[in-house]
């Protein structure tokens, strides 16, 4: 059986998965698997096809990638994505290996590829990743800031509270005083 593989941008959480699996089904094509960043159909798509599932996931604030670098980028954050936001446990996780085993590809070569077209390094896309959870969690106001740095791995609170304040340029007090208004959408970091 024929299968293509799509790449598609701004794709974070589980309900775009779930917005492109109803996308792909609302085109009549048959979903293999739809998972952060990509999704597998049967079959080839024809010229019509691509231009109208296209348009629909644009309107949804998606967008089909054709360019292969930008495949990898979209990759690269979804994996990413994955790591920080789905999952729990991932202890001392190193990005490098972690994405190099994912993407089944050198990791210098793909940190230069990141930092090239997304203006910023991996590194600082983990770290900006890592904060937006770490709001979200501080956001629910169910841990205490102690079981948030443990959660997310940080050696100590007081380097999460000193990366917190880096990244966003407040404390994470600060921003729990704020109540939250600070959050980013995924797809804009």
């Amino acid at each position: 059986m024929n299968e293509t593989t799509l790449f598609i941008k701004n794709m974070v959480c589980d309900r775009c998965v779930m917005a492109v699996d109803d996308a792909l089904r609302q085109q009549s094509l048959r979903p293999v698997s739809v998972e952060l960043g990509k999704a597998v159909v049967e079959g080839e798509l024809t010229a019509g096809q691509r231009t109208a599932l296209q348009q629909r996931l644009q309107q949804l604030g998606f967008e089909l990638l054709d360019d292969r670098r930008q495949q990898i980028i979209a990759q690269i954050k979804a994996a990413v994505i994955r790591l920080v936001h789905y999952q729990q446990g991932n202890a001392q996780v190193n990005l490098s290996e972690y994405l190099r085993q994912e993407l089944h590809q050198d990791y210098s070569s793909l940190s230069k590829l990141f930092s090239e077209y997304a203006s910023k390094t991996i590194e600082r896309y983990y770290i900006e990743q890592r904060i937006e959870r770490v709001k979200e969690l501080l956001t629910y106001d169910e841990l205490t800031l102690s079981q948030i740095a443990l959660e997310m791995n940080y050696s100590s609170v007081a380097y999460l509270s000193s990366q917190f304040k880096s990244v966003t340029g407040m404390t994470p007090s600060q921003f729990k005083r704020l109540h939250g208004q600070q959050r980013r959408k995924l797809d804009e970091i």
